[in-house]
Formats: C-alpha cells, sequence, structure tokens
C-alpha cells in the first residue's frame, strides 16, 4: 500500500523497479486479430472488430485490456476494449448504438444486468442502475460474450494537484458541462457556489449524467491548495453512500 499525498488516500502501487513487463493494449489487439488461429472468446473479439470496422472505426486508436490483453482469458470471460481518442470513443458508442438497432448486437439481459449490479455492489436500487447503465452504449453483447468500451485520454496532463478529504456531503445540482464524464477519474462540472465539479473514481458513475441534467450526488468534498473544492464519488474501492443519480421528472 502507498500513500499518495496528491489523494490523500493509500493505493495499490508497484514500486517502478519491479515491473518487468508492460503488457500493451494496442499491439495485443493487432496481434490477436493477424493470428491465423482463434480460441471461442478470440473469434467474438475477431467479429466484433470487424462489426466496428465495418462501421467506420479506426481500430488502430483502439486495444484490448481484461484477460485477454495478458492471455488469461477463460470461455466465460468478457471482451474489455480500449479506445485512445475521445472522438473514436463517442463513434464507438455510436456504432454500437446503432448495431443493437440493426441486432447485429445485443443489449444485455435481465441476467446480464443482475450479475453486472451484483458485482457493483452499489448504493443505487437495481432500477437506477440499469436506468443509468442502459444509455451509456459502453458494453454490449456479442454471441453471448459481453464487452465492455473503455476510453483512456493519453494526451492530457495528469492533474497534480494535491487535496485534502473533509466531510461528506449530500446535495442536489445541475451538471453545466459532462465533457469528460468517461475520463479517469469521470469528472461533471456543476453549478454550485463553492463547489466546481464532481469526480468518480469508480466505473459505476462514468458517463452516468448529461450537461443540463440535475443530479442528486453523495460523496466526499475535497479542496486543494489553490481553494477549489469537489466532491469524489469513490474515496473506496466500494464507495458505500457514495453516489450520483439523475433526478427524472
Amino acid at each position: 500500500m502507498h500513500y499518495s499525498p496528491v489523494l490523500d488516500a493509500h493505493l495499490h502501487a508497484v514500486p517502478l523497479a519491479h515491473i518487468i513487463k508492460h503488457h500493451q493494449p494496442k499491439q495485443r489487439l493487432q496481434a490477436l486479430i493477424k493470428a491465423k488461429q482463434h480460441d471461442a472468446i478470440e473469434s467474438d473479439l475477431f467479429q466484433l472488430c470487424n462489426l466496428l470496422q465495418q462501421s467506420g472505426l479506426d481500430l488502430s486508436h483502439t486495444g484490448i485490456t481484461g484477460s485477454l490483453l495478458i492471455g488469461a482469458q477463460q470461455a466465460s470471460s468478457d471482451i474489455d476494449l480500449v479506445c485512445y481518442s475521445r472522438a473514436v470513443f463517442h463513434q464507438c458508442r455510436d456504432i454500437t448504438r446503432e448495431l443493437i438497432e440493426l441486432q447485429h448486437l445485443h443489449e444485455l439481459d435481465e441476467q446480464d444486468w443482475q450479475a453486472s449490479y451484483q458485482r457493483r455492489s452499489c448504493d443505487l436500487s437495481y432500477n437506477d442502475y440499469v436506468w443509468h447503465e442502459r444509455r451509456k452504449y459502453n458494453k454490449a453483447v456479442i454471441n453471448g460474450r459481453k464487452f465492455d468500451l473503455n476510453f483512456i485520454d493519453d494526451t492530457s496532463n495528469p492533474d497534480l494537484a494535491s487535496y485534502q478529504k473533509g466531510e461528506a456531503i449530500t446535495l442536489q445540482c445541475t451538471v453545466i458541462d459532462d465533457t469528460h464524464a468517461f475520463d479517469y477519474p469521470a469528472e461533471f462540472k456543476i453549478a454550485h457556489e463553492q463547489i466546481d465539479a464532481i469526480v468518480s473514481f469508480t466505473a459505476t458513475y462514468t458517463g452516468q449524467a448529461l450537461k443540463g441534467e440535475t443530479v442528486q450526488v453523495s460523496g466526499i468534498v475535497e479542496q486543494n491548495q489553490n481553494g477549489i473544492k469537489r466532491i469524489v464519488v469513490g474515496s473506496s474501492r466500494e464507495a458505500h453512500g457514495e453516489y450520483i443519480k439523475v433526478l427524472r421528472a
């Protein structure tokens, strides 16, 4: 465990000197695509990539992570795609929605959603969880196998400001900027006199709200050395008692 003064939290960490191999998602995806033989999950990945490419997606900006990245996949494994361009990521989401409408891909079924909900163990009701997730189009099913779309912005500079944790808070506010809603951490700028943004370090709340929507948020207030405050959702892995929920009419 490593204490990060930037985040005021203890995190899993590995000393740089102990790293012996860097698995690279882009290179691994290209190697899998070019392979002459595929197992069941690799065949599903190959078909998915063909569908995305035929719909105009540039696969040179994508990679594969999860078990497939390190060759540890099993027959029941999911597919985890990574997009390294914001434009490509949102294009991939749009293509996923279109392919679902054409029935080339499928939405998660009740069993899939229940499994996803149990795995997340979040502080939303099941119905609220599914309502938020279904409109993100960052996951779907191909040949009965679930896949997820992930975004990494490899062009941005990390926020090196140091934050100090404050008190827990629950409030309602309006999202005024969702540009970084799918980043890590996800960020939602809000209209509030004292607090600048909501940030989430848990994938459950990635892409959770859109610009103009009113949300109820519960999290921990943090403040940096410049006096800027934010609400963090996901201050622990389980994020118990912390959530972002769109207030629907």
